[in-house]
């Protein structure tokens, strides 16, 4: 459904990233944390959008609103989380390329453009990584630290777009399957991991 049919424009919350490479994985992780923590209404897609690249054009260019979790090189120190917005979103996503991926989403922004189905509001929320090399490694502690504080910003961003997060009642299913999820994927105990 589109916005004038719904009366709500579409929202997409989207992770990027590459979990296999330590603080890469961020934008996933986020995304994750963010999906645990809130429900969101049904013109909101909360989407692991991993590695696609190109393959994310489609969804793209089906919102109004772009919400992006992601690791970007600032230069600042490792943890230090950014709130870019609109027309600056792809110069950060292409400045300093760190994976196969950040280009892939740079090129998906230039292809919705051409298609002439951007979205009207777009924001990224980024951390400064630490490590990227780590085959296999979890998020290092300064990037972990900042996944709270970006799913505040996030909320903060989506109530400036008046879209309505709702702390959960209740565990929400995995948004990862197949034992990717973080408990899972770095066999930690959520019992015993003070997040």
């Amino acid at each position: 459904m589109t916005e004038a049919m719904t009366g709500a424009p579409k929202t997409l919350v989207l992770g990027i990233g590459n979990i296999l490479w330590a603080d890469e994985g961020f934008g996933v992780r986020a995304l994750e944390a963010f999906h645990a923590r809130f429900e969101m209404d049904q013109h909101v897609t909360v989407l692991d959008g991993g590695t696609q690249g190109l393959y994310l054009v489609q969804f793209v260019e089906a919102c109004d609103q772009l919400l992006v979790f992601d690791a970007i090189d600032y230069g600042l120190a490792p943890g230090e989380l950014r709130v870019i917005r609109d027309e600056a979103v792809p110069r950060f996503t292409g400045a300093k390329k760190m994976s196969l991926h950040q280009t892939g989403f740079q090129e998906v922004l230039s292809a919705a453009d051409l298609l002439g189905r951007y979205p009207k509001r777009l924001a990224l929320i980024g951390v400064q990584p630490q490590d990227l090399e780590a085959w296999g490694g979890p998020l290092t502690p300064p990037v972990r630290a900042a996944l709270a504080p970006a799913c505040e910003a996030a909320r903060a961003v989506l109530a400036e777009w008046s879209v309505r997060c709702r702390e959960r009642a209740e565990a929400a299913a995995p948004l990862l399957a197949h034992d990717l999820d973080d408990c899972a994927y770095e066999r930690r105990n959520p019992a015993l991991t003070a997040e």
